[in-house]
């Protein structure tokens, strides 16, 4: 691991691309709290409607999408995040990085103008999820349209270049972004706002006695503490930096 950059200067508005309602939270959760009570205006925009996220073959599926739209805006809420909580309402697991996607991204970020974008990283080795590589595809490549003038100028907005391209998940980190306790506190709290994935994504089981929940809660916490050792930071989240003129 090569760290090059660190902590980027508060920035003004920042956005954040997830495939998944509690996406962005897992990989951007402390960064985007701690921005957010700075003052940063911080968006967040899911690109499908979760509509497959339960183990239950005889889920409601259309309440499910209901369920998991609210929990990201109480997500949001949780982290301080005063911005727009977009849902694109693409099927979930049928995501692909076609034309309309990358259009309706580069729409958003015209009309957000972030100064910092957040996604997945696309180029993650031996990614299971398909959902999750379309949707860093779909990141990278709408930042890319938005920032030129002659990409989609049906979208009648400006176009829009954001200062920098945080991707996380990535197999090879390059930048850190120190958090504080309070930060990884409020990732946790926005992590459980997303009850529905209590069981499918945290591992805390109906019924739970309360250790299921706190070892979840452990393992957030031991993962930011491990992040800022690198940088001598007490806790982090790491990301690959793109440079976003090239």
């Amino acid at each position: 691991m090569i760290l090059t950059s660190r902590d980027l200067a508060v920035p003004e508005r920042a956005l954040a691309v997830g495939a998944h309602p509690d996406d962005v939270e897992f990989g951007a959760g402390a960064t985007l709290a701690r921005w957010a009570s700075a003052g940063c205006e911080v968006s967040i925009l899911v690109c499908t409607d979760g509509s497959k996220g339960s183990w239950d073959p005889d889920a409601d599926r259309t309440e499910l999408v209901r369920t998991r739209a609210a929990e990201q805006r109480a997500a949001a809420e949780a982290l301080g995040a005063r911005g727009e909580v977009v849902m694109l309402g693409r099927v979930d697991g049928d995501l692909v990085a076609d034309r309309d996607a990358i259009s309706e991204v580069a729409a958003w970020i015209r009309r957000l103008r972030p100064d910092v974008l957040f996604g997945h990283d696309p180029w993650r080795r031996h990614r299971l999820h398909p959902d999750h590589r379309a949707a860093g595809t779909i990141a990278v490549d709408a930042l890319v349209a938005a920032r030129d003038p002659h990409f989609f100028p049906e979208h009648g907005l400006e176009h829009h270049r954001p200062g920098a391209l945080l991707l996380f998940e990535a197999d090879v980190a390059s930048h850190v972004e120190s958090a504080r306790a309070e930060d990884v506190e409020r990732k946790i709290a926005a992590l459980e706002e997303h009850r529905s994935q209590y069981e499918t994504t945290m591992f805390i089981n109906e019924g739970d006695d309360g250790g299921e929940r706190e070892r979840f809660r452990r393992r957030i916490r031991d993962r930011a503490a491990e992040c800022g050792r690198p940088a001598g930071r007490a806790h982090a989240e790491l990301f690959a930096r793109l440079a976003t003129d090239r």
